[in-house]
């Protein structure tokens, strides 16, 4: 009798496997390295896995795919080198217990071999002869606390990142998108690079790192997450240095400062001869800079980070950004060169470890402002036509931000974690009030301002808002401040009320909704402005683009559309002096005129409208062929509930197929009738044409019974008013006590009994949708 694939794995596979010396603790079993693409309801899609991972020295060297000893051991070899290019593994093994097939990713081909290669045969195929020190750097074990571990793709990011050390690479790029824990990632290098004692000069002593960011919120984070280090670790900042008498402080290891703390003396700030207090370090200070969000500036040669890294500039420069090459970030590509390791926001979805998202692009009859001599205008308008791009910068409509600030809370749940971004810090004061004018939670701190001018307090409001265990805030307004690194898991809605120009910072505020959260299946980004349009780009999906280049012009009008001036904690300052225009509309009614939501496809970019559409009938045509069967499913309550798990499956939920219902101007009617009208161009009709067909056929009269009428003629009025989510299978109990007619069984006597009255309950769906 022929092995089964788990009596072949345990009886021929692992014998041969330990033979070639691995030992048990050198083989992990059903590696399973993906947590499962968020699905509606708490759900997780398929999450993938190898059979066998083989590990050594702390280094992953290969897999195999196991196979029943009756089966061809070449089946499944093309999906486990594609797990092996996604796992960075250079050799694959497919068996059946009795033939190996080993194929080499680095040489691109196979053969099949008699018995697997010995532990560290493997490892000096892939690392060659190294020296005991580069060998001691690359196989330090990661920090493991509980059960707390890097995931796949942080461990190839770890050491892929500590390999280029090794091998004395002076600059390494990591591209990760955001939420992908890339300061956790920098913490188990500096600590692995610790524990080898690495440093630049070979001696024997453990390194001295520098991570730099651009404002006290993120320098706050990555302390925490390097915690377990907390002994090496030493702040860098103003107080400190004064308390100090004007020194830097030298005695520590891992050393924490934003680059402004850096870069200038106050006392010389105003001076021609301006001093930076890195340079009070040796330029051999440092054996590694580990600069988070490195695309924000420190590449560019007149930055202030590129100064301080050319002073340290024997040590090593780590760079971390969330963003792939762009024509805004192109300078930091070419500081860095191209990155080691890239992981894209489509990874981060389909693999389950960020949360998807849908799109809700507003508009409004106010996008676009002209003339109008009955509105009070105080101040000049320079045109008789205001564009979107002046709004709050050099226009302000009151009205215009109430009717966003309205519409934005008819689009969220109240308690909803929301962040709303805005044009400056005045803009987002407006809209903190608009908000209050309008929320119907009472509290004074529902909706706060979180930006530099709020100094410390804003600071407090944001560790509140962070905090997953408190409500209030629920919402956030804010410019800059929270456009990149912010760590908030449980933000549901990303508002964007100002233009964006750069992709780069595009993608650093939708960053802030895909942290992944108990019970948060997908964020919202409601988008006034059409910012959106910059998802559709090769580059939202984390590929390597070569940037177009613009032209003198274009870069200097990018430079001052997105390039405000910055505080040291990060928010944008609105330092023009120039008189703004307000504007009180007189005589119009201020309204949104349209809400096209858009999905997320498993390519990670949003489908439009028509696309959605596209992929729905597609998907739908599974289930049915014409009317009749869509009929049969949807009037049967059983069928009809299989059908809509079916579909949540497949990323398709009752949100988004009531959200058509707007689409196609059917709110007072059915889903049923929208799929109709989608498979079938069917008219779309509304619930009460098909209550008063009911009503007005043979199907209420056959009832003898008035009181078995009444009960029929409620269940219709409550469909008519709530839809179909009140005929489900288990709502019949309900609508009794609802109805007020008596008990269950009084009621059920007026039909027969209570299968009678069921029976007459399914019945009367079958006759709602005939």
């Amino acid at each position: 009798m022929a092995y089964s694939e788990s009596d072949t794995r345990s009886k021929l596979i692992d014998p041969l496997i330990k033979e070639s010396g691995w030992l048990e603790s050198n083989i992990v079993r059903e590696y399973y390295f993906t947590d499962g693409r968020k699905l509606i309801g708490g759900k997780r899609g398929k999450r993938y896995f190898v059979d066998y991972l083989l590990t050594y020295k702390n280094t992953n060297l290969a897999i195999i795919e196991a196979k029943a000893e009756t089966k061809d051991p070449l089946d499944g070899l093309q999906q486990s080198i594609n797990y092996a290019q996604r796992l960075k593994i250079d050799y694959v093994y497919t068996t059946n217990g009795h033939k190996i097939y080993e194929h080499s990713l680095v040489d691109g081909n196979g053969k099949f071999i008699e018995n697997y290669p010995t532990p560290d045969e493997l490892f000096e195929r892939k690392y060659g002869k190294k020296t005991p020190k580069a060998t001691n750097i690359i196989t330090n074990p990661f920090y493991i606390e509980g059960t707390m571990k890097p995931r796949f793709y942080q461990q190839i990011a770890v050491q892929k990142t500590i390999e280029a050390i090794a091998d004395n690479k002076d600059r390494v790029l990591l591209t990760l998108a955001t939420g992908t824990g890339k300061t956790y990632i920098a913490f188990q290098i500096a600590y692995r690079l610790f524990q080898s004692k690495w440093n630049r000069d070979n001696s024997d002593r453990r390194p001295k790192i520098l991570f730099l960011a651009d404002r006290n919120v993120l320098k706050d984070q990555s302390m925490n997450t390097f915690n377990p280090l907390e002994k090496d670790c030493v702040e860098i900042n103003g107080k400190i240095i004064k308390k100090r008498g004007g020194k830097v402080p030298t005695a520590g290891n891992i050393f924490f400062a934003i680059y402004q703390s850096l870069a200038v003396e106050e006392e010389n700030e105003n001076e021609d001869d301006v001093t930076g207090y890195y340079k009070q370090y040796p330029s051999n200070f440092f054996d590694l800079i580990i600069i988070d969000e490195c695309h924000r500036g420190s590449a560019n040669d007149e930055s202030s980070w590129r100064e301080i890294l050319t002073h340290f500039t024997s040590a090593v420069h780590l760079g971390l950004t969330a963003t792939p090459k762009r024509d805004d970030n192109g300078d930091t590509y070419k500081y860095f060169g191209d990155p080691i390791y890239e992981y894209s926001l489509k990874d981060g979805i389909n693999d389950g470890f960020l949360t998807p998202y849908k799109v809700k692009r507003i508009q409004t009859n106010i996008d676009e402002y002209k003339f109008d001599p009955n509105d009070i205008i105080t101040g000049e308008l320079d045109k008789q036509i205001v564009e979107l791009e002046q709004f709050e910068k050099q226009v302000v409509i009151p009205k215009r931000t109430e009717l966003i600030a309205k519409t934005i809370l008819q689009n969220m749940n109240p308690m909803d974690k929301t962040i709303i971004f805005c044009v400056n810090q005045k803009h987002a004061l407006d809209m903190k009030t608009a908000i209050d004018k309008y929320k119907t939670v009472k509290d004074n701190n529902y909706c706060v301002r979180v930006t530099s001018d709020e100094g410390d307090i804003g600071r407090e409001f944001l560790e509140m808002f962070q905090n997953n265990d408190r409500d209030i805030p629920a919402i956030l307004t804010s410019s800059k401040m929270l456009t990149t690194g912010v760590d908030a898991k449980n933000v549901r809605n990303v508002v964007l009320t100002a233009p964006i120009k750069s992709m780069t910072e595009f993608k650093q505020i939708i960053g802030r909704g895909t942290r992944v959260f108990e019970g948060k299946d997908f964020f919202t980004i409601m988008d006034f402005v059409g910012a959106t349009n910059l998802f559709y780009d090769p580059a939202w999906d984390g590929e390597n683009e070569v940037p177009i280049k613009s032209s003198k012009k274009e870069k200097k009008e990018t430079t001052k559309d997105n390039s405000e001036p910055e505080s040291a904690d990060g928010s944008a300052e609105d330092k023009s002096k120039n008189e703004k225009v307000t504007i009180d509309i007189k005589g119009k009614k201020l309204r949104v005129i349209n809400i096209e939501t858009t999905y997320v496809g498993l390519d990670g970019i949003p489908l439009r409208t028509e696309d959605y559409l596209e992929l729905l009938i597609g998907v739908l045509g599974k289930f049915y062929n014409n009317e009749e069967g869509l009929r049969e499913i949807w009037s049967n309550p059983k069928n009809r509930k299989d059908l809509l798990n079916k579909l949540k499956e497949m990323n398709i939920d009752e949100s988004q197929l009531n959200d058509l219902k707007q689409i196609f101007e059917a709110q007072n009617s059915d889903i049923y009738d929208v799929l109709a009208h989608i498979s079938f161009n069917l008219n779309i009709k509304t619930r009460s044409e098909r209550v008063f067909a009911v009503e007005h056929s043979e199907f209420i009269e056959k009832h003898h019974n008035e009181k078995a009428k009444e009960f029929i003629e409620f269940i219709l009025e409550r469909y008519k008013k709530d839809g179909v989510k009140e005929l489900g299978e288990d709502k019949l109990g309900k609508l009794v006590d609802l109805s007020g007619l008596g008990t269950v069984r009084e009621v059920a006597n007026n039909f027969g009994g209570i299968p009678q009255m069921r029976d007459e309950y399914f019945e009367l769906q079958k006759e709602i949708y005939r």
